[in-house]
């Protein structure tokens, strides 16, 4: 399971990032696209020194290796700029909005977030333009590994897996909760027992 940052500053945000690492959180996606360079490094730098072979850089790509970060998320926008990821030993990931790009990725990505599955709890009236589960019947890449994003929580976590995603993201369902860590405990709770 996965989580993703709110995008701007959250109450207690480094605080519950350490909770959810407890819990046993295994990726966190740092996604700031405002924070500059060095506010992303001041923000790394707040979160405990044992998770940071857990967190996965979407912006500032550069600074991963100072953190001792080995994984680096593209954006689709960077994905279709970049036609180099020889990131020497990094992790990458990227993100996908149909299944025709998810299935043309190369082999050089671990998973692939595919979104929006349901409508964004985070973002206002987004929403995918096609049923995603019709869409994932169409799957063709079977190398990089396919997660669920867009409106992710405990009432269709089982629906996501059971119906061709590897795994799950959550956002909005963390971040717009009063209670983070009962809401990723429940959903973490359903995961576990759809692997068992």
């Amino acid at each position: 399971m996965i989580v993703i940052t709110n995008p701007s500053a959250v109450a207690d945000e480094i605080s519950i990032i350490d909770s959810l690492f407890e819990e046993g959180l295994s990726l966190l996606h740092i996604r700031k696209p405002d924070f500059s360079e060095i506010e992303t490094a001041k923000f790394i730098h707040q979160i405990k020194h044992q998770y940071r072979q857990n967190l996965v850089l979407h912006n500032h790509h550069e600074i991963a290796a100072d953190f001792g970060i080995n994984r680096i998320h593209f954006s689709e926008t960077e994905r279709k700029k970049t036609t180099d990821f020889a990131a020497s030993n990094m992790v990458l990931s990227t993100s996908t909005h149909s299944v025709e790009d998810f299935n043309a990725l190369e082999n050089t990505f671990e998973y692939a977030f595919l979104s929006p599955l349901f409508p964004s709890i985070s973002k206002e009236n987004y929403s995918s333009k096609t049923n995603l589960f019709e869409e994932i019947k169409q799957r063709e890449n079977f190398n990089t590994k396919i997660v669920a994003l867009g409106g992710i929580y405990s009432d269709n976590i089982e629906q996501s897996l059971q119906n061709g995603f590897d795994d799950i993201a959550l956002l909005g369902t963390i971040w717009n909760s009063p209670n983070a860590i009962k809401n990723f405990k429940l959903c973490q709770k359903i995961v576990l027992s759809l692997s068992a």
